[in-house]
């Protein structure tokens, strides 16, 4: 059995990737790093948009380019490596993958061509304070059909143009979408590690909402979007971590210290070779939660919770050892290196920590233990 890209698949990794290195350099993101006015590179997503990628796993009659998830995962996985400023993760990953589940058939009509043209940016709001919240213990509300309520941090939610809101209602907990320009949303921009990608609390007074889904089944329907998003972070999360390996080898090979370049002496081997050893196996357990959504198997609960502990651990791992080659150099402003730590602590937490994750893990695997 084959677990590598097609043929078709490595052109478009390598087309996008020459792409990137073209038109999202590191000075990209550093534009949106430097600038608090500026929450993305709106010239990157148009381009973005333009290519088809926020359409790439949205069928063709909803103006999509419909290729399929493994391949929304090969440009994850690009997107990955040269941390891009756009809300790709929040529109394309999470919010276009919940509609395209649960959505109605008018909600499809209505959201789905807007996200695939890059006029509708999406994010999700779940949190209201720190750590995980039970949905039970939600105070988001929904009464009449109008949403009040905190929700904080919202990833993207500064500048989104639609929602998905987890509240409760009378049928209990449950998933509603929002449209973020009614005058009731007021959102406020919030500092965090990583300011390339932005975040907000958003409070929602009256908003008028739609029903994302079957009452009552609020809580199943966010943890299938979970499993869903996390496959594809954790492709960005590799290529992230991959580069990160590139660019310390590089380095190691150029850096001299008492005569040698610092690659030939064994703690930078023994550094490099551990950051390629947690890379392979995020990438094996990224394939295996590939294989898992694109296919709708039963085993992606296991499948995107190996694959989002074992990227975030790549990627936050090989951030680390990055700077930590580069040596006094590394922890610099001017040194890219710590773009990578925080867009892998970001991603590391954007879909809730390692703990959550775990947890997951083992509930899933649990349902094996009866069989």
């Amino acid at each position: 059995m084959n677990f590598d890209y097609s043929d078709d698949q490595k052109f478009l990794k390598k087309e996008a990737r020459k792409f990137l290195e073209a038109r999202c350099p590191i000075t990209s993101t550093r534009s949106v790093l430097d600038n608090d006015s500026k929450a993305f590179d709106h010239k990157l997503w148009r381009e973005v948009a333009e290519m088809g990628w926020t359409g790439a796993a949205i069928p063709e009659k909803w103006g999509g380019t419909g290729l399929g998830h493994v391949e929304l995962c090969a440009l994850a996985e690009e997107l990955g490596r040269v941390i891009a400023p756009i809300p790709f993760a929040s529109t394309v990953y999470v919010f276009a993958e919940a509609i395209l589940a649960f959505g109605s058939d008018a909600q499809r009509e209505a959201l789905l061509p807007g996200i695939a043209s890059g006029d509708v940016i999406g994010c999700l709001a779940t949190s209201e304070r720190e750590g995980v919240i039970l949905p039970e213990e939600m105070s988001a509300r929904v009464v009449t059909g109008k949403l009040s309520g905190v929700k904080i941090p919202v990833t993207d939610g500064d500048i989104a143009t639609y929602a998905i809101v987890a509240a409760q209602d009378e049928a209990g907990p449950g998933l509603f979408v929002v449209d973020m320009i009614d005058e009731g949303v007021v959102r406020e921009t919030i500092k965090t590690l990583d300011p390339t990608r932005s975040a907000a609390r958003v409070e929602f007074k009256d908003v008028p909402c739609e029903r994302l889904g079957a009452a009552g089944e609020g809580a199943a329907l966010l943890s299938n979007i979970f499993d869903r998003a996390a496959v594809l972070f954790a492709f960005e999360q590799v290529g992230g971590a991959d580069r990160c390996l590139e660019d310390a080898t590089s380095y190691a090979m150029e850096r001299y210290a008492f005569g040698r370049v610092i690659g030939s002496y064994q703690a930078i081997k023994h550094k490099l070779a551990d950051i390629y050893v947690q890379n392979e196996l995020a990438r094996s357990s990224a394939y295996y939660g590939a294989w898992a959504l694109s296919t709708d198997a039963v085993e992606l609960p296991e499948a995107a919770s190996a694959a989002r502990i074992a990227g975030t651990h790549a990627y936050d791992f090989a951030a680390k050892e990055n700077l930590h080659t580069h040596g006094g150099m590394g922890f610099t402003w001017e040194v890219d290196c710590h773009l990578h730590l925080r867009r892998a602590r970001q991603l590391g937490l954007a879909l809730g920590g390692l703990p959550h994750w775990r947890e997951r893990l083992v509930r899933s695997l649990e349902r094996y233990s009866t069989l």
